[in-house]
C-alpha cells in the first residue's frame, strides 16, 4: 500500500511500479490525447472512455483506439509499446454540438481493415452507429429521444452478434436494439414479458418489428454499468441504488444479487472464467462476488475515494497444476510460487476451465485484477487460493467456517467458506446474516418458462442483460468522508448500524447481500500508486501493456515487464510510421 508519510511523497505522480512479475514503466511517447496535448478542462464533462479493436490486418499493426474528450471523439492507430504515438494523424475526429459522447464499443466480430462498426452513446440519450474508417455515419437510434431522454451510461454489442446491442441509461432502463430495425416515429408501447424483484422486462408492442426489442427496468436510480459474462449467457449490472444484479438472458431470470457497503456501485467486471465478479463504487471498496455461490467472498480497501473502473488482467492470472501435498514451505513461499511461471491469456482461459472441470488434480489459481478511482490511484490486487478456498488448520478458522458451512449452499460450493486470515476479530455473532436465506429468496424460484414473446424470436435477442436496484434512500445519511475503515473499526458505529436496520431501508447489512466488514476477508492491494493529476476513468489490460486514462484526456500506456523495447523518437514517429487506413 502507498505510504502515508510525507506530503511531497504522496502527491508525487508515479511513472513506474514493481510487482512480483517485474517492473511496469510508463511510456511517455505512447501517450494519446487531443492533437495539441493541452489538458482538457474536465469540469461538468462526461468521463473519458477508451475502446480498442484489432482489425487483423496484414501489417501487424491492427490495433485501433477510440476515445472521447468533452464534445470530441477521436479514432487513432494504436502503436502500443512498439512505436511512439502520432497525434497529428487521427484516422477520424468528430466534434458534436448540443450533446457529448459518453461511452462507445466496437463490434469485434465484424471489424476488418476496410470497415469497423462503432457504437457511440450520448449525454442526451441517442446512440450513433459510425464507421470511423469509411468516415460514415450509418444510423442514429433514439434520435427523437422518444425511447429514453436520459444520458447513455453504457453501450455494448451483444457477444457473438453482428446486429444486436444493449444500451443502459441513467433512467435505470436498458434497451435491446437491432441495427437493422428502425426506432419508429412514435413513442414505443410496451407489453410486460416478465417481472421479478426490483425488475421488469417488456417487449415492444408493434405491428411491425421495431426498436427497442426489449426494455428492462431495473431497481431505482441510474444503471451505471453492465458487463456480459465471458460466455455471453449472463449479464452483471450495477446501479446507483448500490445493487449488483446478475441475469440469465435467455430465461430472463435474476441469478443473484449483492449490495454495496454503502452508496452506489459504479463499475463491474467478470473474471476470465466467469466464476467471479468484481464491483467498485462509492464505498471506496472493491468487492469480489462468487457467481457460483452468489455471495461476497472478499472486499478490498486501498482507494481513498470512489472506485471508477475495475478490470481483470487475463495475462497475469496464473494457473498451476500440482499434485496434492507436494509443496513444502511457508505460506509466503507458496504464494510466491503461485505468482511465477505465469501463463499468457490464450491458455489461461482453457486452464481455468480445466480447473473447474477436473477435481482429481489440484490446480492453483491466482486471479489478478486492477482498479482505478477518483483518488487518481491505480491499485492492483491478487485474489489467491487462501481467499477462494480457505484452509482450516486453526481452531479459530474452524469456528468461522463452521458457522458459515451451516448455511452455505450444498451444491457447487467447492467447499468454499469464508474465513478472515490474519484477522484478529472475534468469531462472528450467530447470524441470520450468514448466507443464502436472502440470497436465495432474492434470486426467486427459477421458472424455466420461456414466455411467448421470447419464443417468438426475441429469445435470440435475449442475450441481453441488465442490472437492478432496490429501494434505498439512506445514502444521503452517509457523509462522503464517512470512510469504510472508520465504520468497520468502531463497534459503536456497528451497533448503531445494526439497530437502525429495523427502520432503515438498508436492511441488508449483516446479511448475505451485504456482509459485515469482519465477516469476509479484507484484501490489501499489491500496489497502490498515484498516477495522474485528475480522476482516473479507464483501466484496460492488454497483452504487452496496461492502458489508463484520466479526466484531462491523457491515455497512458504502461509497458509490462520485459515488453518495453526501444521506442522510436517522437520526431521519427511523426513521419508515416504506420499507414493511415
Amino acid at each position: 500500500m502507498a505510504t502515508e508519510g510525507g506530503g511531497k511523497e504522496m502527491n508525487e505522480i508515479k511513472t513506474q511500479f514493481t510487482t512480483r512479475e517485474g517492473l511496469y514503466k510508463l511510456l511517455p511517447h505512447s501517450e494519446y490525447s487531443r492533437p495539441n496535448r493541452v489538458p482538457f478542462n474536465s469540469q461538468g464533462s462526461n468521463p473519458v472512455r477508451v475502446s480498442f479493436v484489432n482489425l487483423n490486418d496484414q501489417s501487424g499493426n491492427g490495433d485501433r483506439l477510440c476515445f472521447n474528450v468533452g464534445r470530441e471523439l477521436y479514432f487513432y492507430i494504436y502503436k502500443g509499446v512498439r512505436k511512439a504515438a502520432d497525434l497529428s494523424k487521427p484516422i477520424d475526429k468528430r466534434i458534436y454540438k448540443g450533446t457529448q459522447p459518453t461511452c462507445h464499443d466496437f463490434n469485434h466480430l465484424t471489424a476488418t481493415a476496410e470497415s469497423v462498426s462503432l457504437l457511440v452513446g450520448f449525454s442526451a440519450g441517442q446512440v450513433q452507429l459510425i464507421d470511423p474508417i469509411k468516415k460514415e455515419t450509418s444510423k442514429l437510434f433514439n434520435e427523437e429521444r422518444l425511447i429514453d431522454k436520459s444520458r447513455v451510461t453504457c453501450v455494448k454489442w451483444v457477444p457473438g452478434s453482428e446486429s444486436l446491442f444493449l444500451v443502459a441509461h441513467s433512467s435505470g432502463n436498458m434497451y435491446l436494439y437491432n441495427v437493422e430495425h428502425t426506432c419508429g416515429t412514435t413513442a414505443p408501447h410496451y407489453q410486460l414479458l416478465k417481472q421479478g424483484e426490483s425488475f421488469a422486462v417488456h417487449t415492444c408492442k408493434s405491428k411491425s418489428t421495431r426498436n427497442p426489442l426489449l426494455k428492462w427496468t431495473v431497481g431505482e436510480g441510474a444503471l451505471n454499468e453492465f458487463a456480459f459474462s465471458p460466455d455471453g449467457k449472463f449479464l452483471a449490472c450495477v446501479s446507483q441504488d448500490g445493487f449488483l444484479r446478475v441475469f440469465n438472458f435467455d430465461s430472463v431470470e435474476l441469478h443473484g444479487t449483492m449490495k454495496s457497503y454503502f452508496g452506489g456501485l459504479l463499475c463491474v467486471c467478470w473474471s476470465p472464467d466467469g466464476k467471479y465478479i468484481v464491483t467498485g463504487g462509492e464505498d471506496d471498496l472493491v468487492t469480489v462476488w462468487s457467481f457460483v455461490d452468489c455471495r461476497v467472498i472478499a472486499r478490498g480497501h486501498g482507494h481513498k475515494s470512489w472506485v471508477s473502473v475495475v478490470a481483470f488482467d487475463p495475462y497475469t492470472t496464473s494457473v498451476e497444476e500440482s499434485d496434492p501435498m507436494e509443496f513444502s514451505g511457508s505460506d509466503e513461499d507458496f504464494q510466491d510460487l503461485l505468482h511465477f511461471g505465469r501463463d499468457r491469456a490464450n491458455s489461461t482461459q482453457s486452464r481455468l476451465s480445466k480447473r473447474n472441470s477436473t477435481d482429481s488434480r489440484p490446480v492453483s489459481v491466482t486471479y489478478r485484477f486492477g482498479s482505478v478511482g477518483q483518488d487518481t490511484q491505480l491499485c492492483l490486487w491478487d485474489l489467491t487460493e487462501d481467499i477462494l478456498f480457505p484452509h482450516q488448520p486453526l481452531s479459530r478458522a474452524r469456528t468461522h467456517t463452521n458457522v458459515m458451512n451451516a448455511t452455505s449452499p450444498p451444491a457447487g460450493s467447492n467447499g468454499n467458506s469464508v474465513t478472515t486470515p490474519g484477522n484478529s476479530v472475534p468469531p462472528p455473532l450467530p447470524r441470520s446474516n450468514s448466507l443464502p436465506h436472502s440470497a436465495v429468496s432474492n434470486a426467486g424460484s427459477k421458472s424455466s418458462v420461456m414466455d411467448g414473446a421470447i419464443a417468438s424470436g426475441v429469445s435470440k435477442f435475449a442475450t441481453l442483460s441488465l442490472h437492478d436496484r432496490k429501494e434505498r434512500h439512506h445514502e444521503k445519511d452517509h457523509k462522503r468522508n464517512h470512510s469504510m475503515g472508520h465504520i468497520s473499526s468502531k463497534s459503536s458505529d456497528k451497533l448503531n448500524l445494526v439497530t437502525k436496520t429495523k427502520t432503515d431501508p438498508a436492511k441488508t447489512l449483516g446479511t448475505p447481500l451485504c456482509p459485515r466488514m469482519e465477516d469476509v476477508p479484507l484484501l490489501e492491494p499489491l500496489i497502490c500508486k498515484k498516477i495522474a493529476h485528475e480522476r482516473l476513468t479507464v483501466l484496460i489490460f492488454l497483452e504487452d501493456c496496461i492502458v489508463t486514462a484520466c479526466q484531462e484526456g491523457f491515455i497512458c500506456t504502461w509497458g509490462r515487464p520485459g515488453k518495453v523495447g526501444v521506442l522510436s523518437s517522437p520526431n521519427q514517429a511523426s513521419s508515416p510510421g504506420g499507414t493511415v487506413v
